[in-house]
């Protein structure tokens, strides 16, 4: 199996959210930033050179190794300001409040938001609370990670 290209780093997340060019991407991901850390408890990392993760968790992969991954993400990509919730959105708790989120898509473990004008930040905060929880919940070793 390949190596994972998407790792931690010491690369600062303030100058790489000051880095955003499109203003209103700015202002939105700052304050995602702010929901991400004050439900994890946890500063952000850089995973790659485009997303910041909050909070570890370690998993073995199909090869038989472990590996090390952030709990939450976020990442503010061209077209979506994207956040990732590791155990996805096919749970019957996650498909309820996505009902009643607003405009947006989601991926495996992904979800797309255009701007954050577009959803109920109640409910957006209420999935990353559960998504994280759930991640919790599934690995041992997460308390021990940062």
């Amino acid at each position: 199996m390949a190596e994972i290209k998407t790792k931690l780093n010491q690369t600062s997340v303030a100058t790489f959210v000051e880095s955003i060019t499109d203003q209103d991407k700015k202002r939105d991901s700052k304050e995602i930033l702010k929901l991400l850390r004050r439900v994890t408890g946890k500063k952000p990392e850089m995973w790659g050179s485009s997303i910041v993760g909050f909070g570890r968790y370690t998993y073995t992969g199909s090869d038989k190794k472990t590996n090390a991954w952030m709990a939450i993400g976020f990442s503010p990509r061209k077209e979506n300001l994207t956040l990732y919730i590791m155990p996805g959105y096919s749970f019957d708790t996650m498909k309820a409040l996505l009902m009643k989120l607003g405009k947006h898509k989601t991926g495996k473990s992904c979800l797309y938001i255009k701007k954050l004008e577009d959803i109920d930040m109640k409910i957006l905060e209420r999935i990353v609370k559960t998504g994280y929880k759930m991640i919790a919940g599934k690995h041992i070793n997460y308390g021990k990670d940062k």
